[in-house]
Protein backbone atom coordinates (compact mmCIF):
# COMPACT_ATOMS: atom_id res chain seq x y z
CA UNK A 1 0.00 0.00 0.00
CA UNK A 2 1.39 3.31 -1.07
CA UNK A 3 1.98 6.16 1.55
CA UNK A 4 0.97 9.74 0.86
CA UNK A 5 1.92 12.62 3.75
CA UNK A 6 -0.69 15.55 3.39
CA UNK A 7 0.62 18.92 4.50
CA UNK A 8 -1.80 21.51 4.84
CA UNK A 9 -2.84 23.79 7.90
CA UNK A 10 -6.40 23.38 6.18
CA UNK A 11 -8.01 20.73 8.25
CA UNK A 12 -10.86 20.46 5.66
CA UNK A 13 -8.25 20.25 2.55
CA UNK A 14 -6.51 17.30 4.77
CA UNK A 15 -9.85 15.63 5.46
CA UNK A 16 -10.87 15.94 1.18
CA UNK A 17 -7.25 14.49 0.15
CA UNK A 18 -7.46 11.89 3.31
CA UNK A 19 -11.20 10.88 2.38
CA UNK A 20 -10.59 10.42 -1.71
CA UNK A 21 -7.29 8.98 -1.30
CA UNK A 22 -8.20 6.08 1.40
CA UNK A 23 -10.84 5.42 -1.36
CA UNK A 24 -8.16 4.76 -3.73
CA UNK A 25 -6.83 2.48 -1.44
CA UNK A 26 -3.92 4.95 -0.31
CA UNK A 27 -2.38 5.18 3.55
CA UNK A 28 -2.67 8.74 4.47
CA UNK A 29 -0.33 10.61 6.80
CA UNK A 30 -1.27 14.29 7.72
CA UNK A 31 0.79 16.98 8.76
CA UNK A 32 -0.42 20.49 9.61
CA UNK A 33 3.08 22.70 8.76
CA UNK A 34 6.15 22.44 7.18
CA UNK A 35 7.98 21.89 10.63
CA UNK A 36 5.79 18.77 11.48
CA UNK A 37 5.94 17.60 7.52
CA UNK A 38 10.09 17.51 8.55
CA UNK A 39 9.89 15.89 11.25
CA UNK A 40 7.63 12.75 10.21
CA UNK A 41 9.57 12.43 6.89
CA UNK A 42 12.77 12.12 9.07
CA UNK A 43 11.50 9.08 10.73
CA UNK A 44 8.80 7.49 8.09
CA UNK A 45 9.03 6.65 4.58
CA UNK A 46 6.44 7.91 1.82
CA UNK A 47 6.02 7.41 -2.04
CA UNK A 48 4.48 10.52 -2.74
CA UNK A 49 4.16 14.06 -0.53
CA UNK A 50 1.11 16.75 -1.06
CA UNK A 51 2.79 19.73 0.04
CA UNK A 52 0.86 23.50 0.64
CA UNK A 53 2.85 26.12 -0.15
CA UNK A 54 1.33 28.91 2.66
CA UNK A 55 1.87 27.62 5.68
CA UNK A 56 2.95 29.04 9.49
CA UNK A 57 6.38 28.28 11.14
CA UNK A 58 7.63 26.94 7.49
CA UNK A 59 6.44 27.51 4.24
CA UNK A 60 6.06 24.84 1.51
CA UNK A 61 9.35 25.58 -0.70
CA UNK A 62 11.03 25.47 2.56
CA UNK A 63 9.92 22.58 4.19
CA UNK A 64 10.94 20.71 0.64
CA UNK A 65 13.97 22.19 0.62
CA UNK A 66 14.50 20.64 4.36
CA UNK A 67 13.32 17.21 3.72
CA UNK A 68 15.47 16.81 0.37
CA UNK A 69 18.25 17.38 2.54
CA UNK A 70 17.12 13.66 4.22
CA UNK A 71 14.97 12.47 1.71
CA UNK A 72 14.18 11.52 -1.75
CA UNK A 73 10.42 11.81 -1.44
CA UNK A 74 8.30 12.99 -4.67
CA UNK A 75 6.16 15.62 -3.87
CA UNK A 76 3.03 18.00 -5.56
CA UNK A 77 2.96 21.21 -4.43
CA UNK A 78 -0.65 22.60 -3.65
CA UNK A 79 -1.18 26.37 -3.97
CA UNK A 80 -3.85 28.81 -3.66
CA UNK A 81 -1.45 30.90 -6.30
CA UNK A 82 -0.60 29.94 -9.62
CA UNK A 83 1.82 32.41 -10.68
CA UNK A 84 4.60 31.32 -13.00
CA UNK A 85 7.49 32.37 -10.52
CA UNK A 86 5.90 30.10 -8.14
CA UNK A 87 5.97 27.09 -10.19
CA UNK A 88 9.03 27.93 -11.47
CA UNK A 89 10.45 28.15 -8.32
CA UNK A 90 8.56 24.69 -7.40
CA UNK A 91 10.02 22.96 -10.21
CA UNK A 92 13.68 24.51 -9.79
CA UNK A 93 13.38 22.55 -5.98
CA UNK A 94 12.55 19.31 -7.97
CA UNK A 95 8.85 18.98 -6.91
CA UNK A 96 6.94 16.73 -9.52
CA UNK A 97 3.40 18.34 -10.25
CA UNK A 98 1.82 21.91 -9.05
CA UNK A 99 -1.90 22.15 -8.67
CA UNK A 100 -3.61 25.47 -8.10
CA UNK A 101 -6.75 25.50 -5.46
CA UNK A 102 -9.07 25.18 -5.79
CA UNK A 103 -8.53 21.59 -6.96
CA UNK A 104 -10.99 18.77 -8.26
CA UNK A 105 -9.71 15.51 -5.49
CA UNK A 106 -9.70 13.17 -8.54
CA UNK A 107 -7.58 14.85 -10.50
CA UNK A 108 -4.87 15.22 -7.82
CA UNK A 109 -5.33 11.79 -7.02
CA UNK A 110 -4.88 11.04 -11.35
CA UNK A 111 -1.77 13.45 -10.33
CA UNK A 112 -0.69 11.27 -7.86
CA UNK A 113 -0.82 7.91 -9.23
CA UNK A 114 0.94 9.03 -12.12
CA UNK A 115 3.91 10.26 -10.10
CA UNK A 116 4.09 7.02 -8.16
CA UNK A 117 3.95 5.18 -11.57
CA UNK A 118 6.64 7.80 -12.95
CA UNK A 119 9.08 7.04 -9.93
CA UNK A 120 8.41 3.56 -9.41
CA UNK A 121 9.62 2.81 -13.05
CA UNK A 122 12.71 5.15 -12.79
CA UNK A 123 14.09 2.96 -9.66
CA UNK A 124 17.12 0.90 -10.58
CA UNK A 125 16.37 -3.09 -10.15
CA UNK A 126 18.42 -2.94 -6.94
CA UNK A 127 15.85 -0.64 -5.38
CA UNK A 128 12.10 -1.70 -6.04
CA UNK A 129 11.76 -3.72 -3.08
CA UNK A 130 8.53 -3.71 -1.17
CA UNK A 131 9.05 -2.47 2.05
CA UNK A 132 6.58 -2.02 4.95
CA UNK A 133 8.49 -0.28 7.74
CA UNK A 134 7.04 0.60 11.35
CA UNK A 135 9.27 1.65 14.19
CA UNK A 136 11.27 -1.53 14.51
CA UNK A 137 9.53 -3.42 12.45
CA UNK A 138 10.59 -4.25 9.18
CA UNK A 139 8.73 -6.19 6.36
CA UNK A 140 10.27 -7.29 3.03
CA UNK A 141 7.87 -8.19 1.05
CA UNK A 142 10.84 -8.77 -2.09
CA UNK A 143 13.03 -10.08 -0.29
CA UNK A 144 10.87 -12.72 2.18
CA UNK A 145 12.61 -11.00 5.09
CA UNK A 146 11.02 -9.70 8.42
CA UNK A 147 13.22 -7.96 11.14
CA UNK A 148 12.00 -7.02 14.79
CA UNK A 149 14.70 -4.45 16.29
CA UNK A 150 17.33 -5.27 13.17
CA UNK A 151 17.46 -9.06 14.38
CA UNK A 152 16.12 -11.15 11.25
CA UNK A 153 13.20 -13.31 12.50
CA UNK A 154 12.80 -17.00 11.16
CA UNK A 155 8.84 -18.13 11.03
CA UNK A 156 7.76 -21.06 9.33
CA UNK A 157 5.92 -20.46 5.18
CA UNK A 158 2.49 -20.65 6.43
CA UNK A 159 3.63 -17.57 9.49
CA UNK A 160 5.05 -14.98 6.38
CA UNK A 161 2.43 -15.71 4.30
CA UNK A 162 0.11 -14.80 7.14
CA UNK A 163 1.85 -11.83 8.27
CA UNK A 164 2.78 -10.67 4.80
CA UNK A 165 -1.59 -10.71 4.24
CA UNK A 166 -2.33 -8.75 7.10
CA UNK A 167 0.04 -6.02 6.59
CA UNK A 168 -1.04 -5.82 2.88
CA UNK A 169 -4.71 -5.11 3.95
CA UNK A 170 -3.41 -3.72 7.43
CA UNK A 171 -6.30 -1.56 9.31
CA UNK A 172 -8.84 -3.64 7.85
CA UNK A 173 -10.97 -5.86 10.09
CA UNK A 174 -10.18 -9.44 8.74
CA UNK A 175 -12.50 -12.37 9.58
CA UNK A 176 -11.53 -15.68 10.39
CA UNK A 177 -13.13 -17.01 7.41
CA UNK A 178 -11.42 -14.43 4.58
CA UNK A 179 -8.24 -15.49 6.33
CA UNK A 180 -8.73 -18.80 6.21
CA UNK A 181 -10.09 -18.62 3.09
CA UNK A 182 -6.86 -16.13 1.20
CA UNK A 183 -3.91 -17.44 3.34
CA UNK A 184 -4.83 -21.72 3.17
CA UNK A 185 -7.13 -21.62 0.35
CA UNK A 186 -10.91 -22.49 -0.64
CA UNK A 187 -10.22 -26.00 -0.27
CA UNK A 188 -8.60 -25.90 3.47
CA UNK A 189 -10.96 -27.97 5.64
CA UNK A 190 -9.01 -28.16 8.78
CA UNK A 191 -9.80 -26.95 12.32
CA UNK A 192 -10.42 -23.15 12.25
CA UNK A 193 -8.55 -22.97 15.32
CA UNK A 194 -5.71 -23.68 13.55
CA UNK A 195 -5.66 -20.19 12.48
CA UNK A 196 -5.22 -19.13 16.41
CA UNK A 197 -2.47 -21.15 16.76
CA UNK A 198 -0.36 -19.40 14.01
CA UNK A 199 -1.79 -15.97 15.32
CA UNK A 200 -0.34 -16.93 18.59
CA UNK A 201 3.37 -18.02 17.03
CA UNK A 202 3.02 -14.87 14.48
CA UNK A 203 3.05 -12.43 17.87
CA UNK A 204 5.78 -14.70 19.57
CA UNK A 205 8.22 -14.36 16.71
CA UNK A 206 6.99 -10.51 16.27
CA UNK A 207 8.02 -9.94 19.76
CA UNK A 208 7.64 -6.22 21.21
CA UNK A 209 5.29 -5.25 18.09
CA UNK A 210 3.22 -8.53 18.83
CA UNK A 211 0.06 -5.79 19.71
CA UNK A 212 0.07 -4.77 15.87
CA UNK A 213 -2.30 -7.90 15.75
CA UNK A 214 -5.11 -6.86 17.21
CA UNK A 215 -8.12 -9.77 18.13
CA UNK A 216 -11.71 -8.52 17.09
CA UNK A 217 -13.56 -10.21 19.37
CA UNK A 218 -16.59 -12.35 17.64
CA UNK A 219 -14.93 -11.38 13.92
CA UNK A 220 -11.46 -11.81 13.71
CA UNK A 221 -8.10 -10.26 13.22
CA UNK A 222 -6.42 -6.80 12.49
CA UNK A 223 -2.89 -5.58 11.84
CA UNK A 224 -3.09 -2.55 13.31
CA UNK A 225 0.06 -0.10 13.23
Amino acid sequence: MERILVVDDEEKIRKIIRKYGEFEGYEIVEARDGMEAVEICRKEEFDVMILDVMMPELDGFSACREIRKVKDIPVIMLSARGEEYDKIHGFELGIDDYVVKPFSPRELLMRVKVVISRNKKNLPESEKHDVFERAGLKVDFTGRIVTVDGKRVDMTPKEYELLFYMVRNRNIALSREKLITDVWGYDYFGDDRTLDTHMKLLRSSLGPYRDYIVTLRGVGYRFEA
